[in-house]
C-alpha cells in the first residue's frame, strides 16, 4: 500500500516523460535497472556511467548519483539536474524527462532475466579474438545486436558481450571476443574455461539492434569484437529476406586481425547489393601478399566510400567498437546525410 509519498513497500514511482510511462522502482535499485526489470526499454549503453546514452534530466523528485565518469556527464550539466538513469537511485517518487528516446525500442521491450547454462566450445578466430559458444537451459529471446552481461559463477567475472548470433529462439549463444591482457573474463577463453562449465547470461540488453521492415541502405562500422553485434544484425537481415543495400565496413589493424573472410566472400556472391569492406590501419607493405583492400582508420574509409555511394535518404547506420572509433564515426555519417535518428551505436567500454 501506498504512503503519502507515492512510495509502497518496494520503493517508489518513476514517471517518464514525454511518453507519460510510469514504473516501480526498488530501494537502492537504480533506475535503467528497475526498466530492465520490468520490460521498459529506455536509451542506454554501458550501464556503468561512461557512454552518456541515458542522460536524461530531473524533472521532480530526490535522487542520488552513484560514481559515474564526467565525460558521460558534466558538472555543468549536473548542475542543470542532468541524470544518468544507470546511476540513479530515487529517494522520493521522481518524474523524469527522457532526452532521448525511441518509439520502437520501448514498443520492443524484453524484461530483462537471468539464464543459466554451460560453455560449449571455445574457439580461435585470430591470434586474440576467440569466438565462444553457449548453451542455455532455456531459450533466451532477443533482437539481433543486442548484448547480455555473462557470469562465470566458478570465476566470480562479469563482462558484457553481444551476441554474434541471429535469434533465432534457440538456446545457443555465440560471442565474438576479444583477449585482454589480465582480463578478468576473456584470459579465461584461452585453456582455463572447459566445455560443461556453468555460466549464467543476463539480458537482454542494448539499442543497436536492427530495425526491421526498412527499405533503405543499411552501413555496418566495427572494428574487433564490434564484428560480434553486426554479424548477428546482418545474418538476422539475410534470414529475413529483405533486400536493401548493404555495406559493411570492419576496421582492423592487420591482414593477420582479420577472420570469416571466406564467409563474408559466398555473402557477397549470394547477396545483391552486398559488399563487405575491410580497411587495414598498419597494412604491411612487405609483406609476400601486399594488402590491395582499402587503408586507413575506419572513419576514413568510411568517409570516402559513402562519399562515392551517395546513397540518399533512408540510410541506417550501425557503429560497434571501442569509444574512440564511435566518437570518430558519428560525424562522418552525419556529414553524410545520414539521419541523427537513424545512427545506432555501442560503444565497448572498459568496466570500472
Amino acid at each position: 500500500m501506498a504512503d503519502a509519498t507515492g512510495a509502497d513497500a518496494t520503493g517508489f514511482t518513476v514517471r517518464f516523460e514525454p511518453v507519460g510511462v510510469e514504473m516501480d522502482v526498488h530501494e537502492g535499485e537504480t533506475v535503467l535497472d528497475a526498466a530492465f526489470r520490468q520490460g521498459i526499454s529506455v536509451m542506454h549503453g554501458c550501464k556503468e556511467g561512461q557512454c552518456a546514452s541515458c542522460k536524461s534530466k530531473l524533472v521532480e523528485g530526490d535522487i542520488e548519483l552513484l560514481k559515474y565518469s564526467t565525460f558521460a556527464l558534466s558538472d555543468a550539466e549536473r548542475e542543470t539536474d542532468h541524470i544518468l538513469l544507470c546511476r540513479t537511485l530515487a529517494f522520493s517518487d521522481i518524474t523524469v524527462e527522457l532526452l532521448n528516446y525511441d518509439e520502437d525500442l520501448m514498443s520492443r521491450s524484453i524484461a530483462v532475466r537471468d539464464f543459466p547454462g554451460r560453455v560449449a566450445a571455445v574457439s580461435a578466430l585470430t591470434h586474440d579474438i576467440r569466438l565462444l559458444t553457449v548453451e542455455l537451459d532455456t531459450p533466451l529471446r532477443f533482437w539481433a545486436g543486442q548484448y547480455v552481461d555473462l557470469t562465470l559463477p566458478g570465476h566470480g567475472a562479469t563482462r558484457a558481450y553481444s551476441m554474434a548470433n541471429p535469434p533465432t529462439g534457440g538456446t545457443t549463444l555465440e560471442f565474438i571476443i576479444k583477449l585482454y591482457p589480465g582480463g578478468a573474463f576473456s584470459a579465461l577463453l584461452d585453456g582455463t574455461l572447459a566445455p560443461g562449465e556453468a555460466i549464467v547470461a543476463k539480458g537482454p540488453y542494448g539499442t543497436c539492434f536492427r530495425r526491421e521492415a526498412r527499405t533503405g541502405p543499411m552501413v555496418l562500422i566495427g572494428g574487433g569484437s564490434g564484428m560480434s553485434p553486426l554479424w548477428s544484425i546482418l545474418r538476422d537481415h539475410v534470414a529475413s529476406g529483405e533486400q536493401r543495400p548493404v555495406r559493411f565496413f570492419y576496421g582492423a589493424r592487420t591482414h593477420d586481425d582479420l577472420f570469416l573472410l571466406d564467409t563474408f566472400a559466398e555473402l557477397a556472391a549470394s547477396q545483391p547489393n552486398f559488399e563487405f569492406i575491410p580497411a587495414l590501419s598498419h597494412a604491411d607493405p612487405d609483406a609476400t601478399e601486399p594488402w590491395v583492400g582499402e587503408t586507413g582508420f575506419i572513419h576514413e574509409v568510411v568517409r570516402r566510400r559513402l562519399a562515392l555511394e551517395q546513397f540518399g535518404d533512408g540510410v541506417d547506420a550501425y557503429s560497434c567498437g571501442p569509444p574512440p572509433m564511435i566518437d570518430a564515426v558519428l560525424p562522418v555519417l552525419q556529414m553524410a546525410g545520414v539521419e541523427p535518428e537513424h545512427i545506432y551505436f555501442d560503444k565497448f567500454t572498459t568496466a570500472i
